[in-house]
């Protein structure tokens, strides 16, 4: 028995040395990088002071936060319809939507926003067809606005939401709706009443995770927008690459504080839940 945990023991390894080859030793080296002056110079705050004082970098969370806010609140008021509307199919017909909804869900990056430009960008598909329709109001919407980020947001948002939400409309059980209607409750008191408040946790949850997933994306905005759009991760990957000089060190200190803006949104769903779930019980 011993030499078998022994065993198992040993076949864990590997993948130990990976978490920390890719999690922990990058994470690390960004911390101790953000606590540097420029070129590795030295202890110092001044990276971070540099962040606080400068209006630029203030801009670049406020719009991500906006951005992330907007885009998974229109992601989860669409997405809680669709997956409730999913459950009214055969299982047959609700399995081929799930794994639609798995593909849709990872394309994102730099192919979602070139088919959104082929599409709806300013020579795209829709946008010359839309023209020759006349319909004016349609084909001057703009792709390289805000109008356009959080559309692409949406986009890759939804299908995650909807994946995430299914399985909480299955633990609503059947015998709670046949009660609710023996007793002479409708359908729309039972969600209000039942339905609601017990999926609530989760649709909080599901909230926080596309949130910090819209805060984290990178790719898909900068291959819309390149670096005309203020956002953090954008301000990350600039200063990191050198679009005009390289200064990785300042780029760290953003980095930390975009992880700490994530930590700090989970503990305040985190506290929310666990505060809705003390108040149904």
């Amino acid at each position: 028995m011993k030499r078998i945990n022994g065993m198992l023991f040993v076949s864990i390894i590997p993948f130990f040395i990976l978490i920390a080859l890719f999690l922990f030793i990058p994470l690390f080296s960004m911390i101790y990088a953000s606590f540097q002056g420029d070129g590795g110079t030295g202890f110092t705050f001044n990276q971070y002071a540099e962040i606080f004082q400068n209006f630029y970098y203030h801009q670049a969370f406020k719009n991500s936060i906006m951005i992330s806010l907007l885009s998974s609140l229109i992601a989860m008021v669409m997405a809680i319809f669709a997956a409730y509307s999913i459950t009214l199919f055969s299982k047959n017909i609700q399995d081929r939507i799930l794994i639609f909804a798995n593909l849709t869900s990872n394309f994102a990056g730099i192919p979602l926003a070139f088919a959104f430009i082929v599409l709806l960008g300013n020579s795209g598909l829709f946008t010359l067809l839309f023209r020759a329709w006349g319909w004016e109001t349609l084909s001057s919407f703009n792709l390289y606005s805000w109008s356009g980020l959080i559309l692409i947001y949406v986009y890759f948002q939804l299908p995650l939401a909807v994946m995430l939400l299914y399985p909480v409309y299955q633990g609503v059980q059947a015998g709670w709706k046949e009660a609710a209607s023996l007793l002479g409750a409708s359908s729309l008191q039972f969600w209000v009443r039942i339905g609601a408040p017990v999926m609530l946790p989760s649709v909080a949850g599901t909230f926080s995770i596309l949130f910090a997933n819209a805060m984290g994306a990178y790719a898909s905005a900068y291959a819309l927008t390149g670096s005309t759009y203020n956002l953090v991760t954008i301000r990350v990957g600039a200063l990191t690459t050198g679009d005009i000089f390289a200064r990785p060190e300042l780029g760290s200190a953003l980095a930390v504080l975009l992880g700490l803006t994530l930590i700090i949104a989970m503990f305040i769903n985190e506290w929310l839940t666990r505060k809705v779930r003390r108040d149904l019980l």
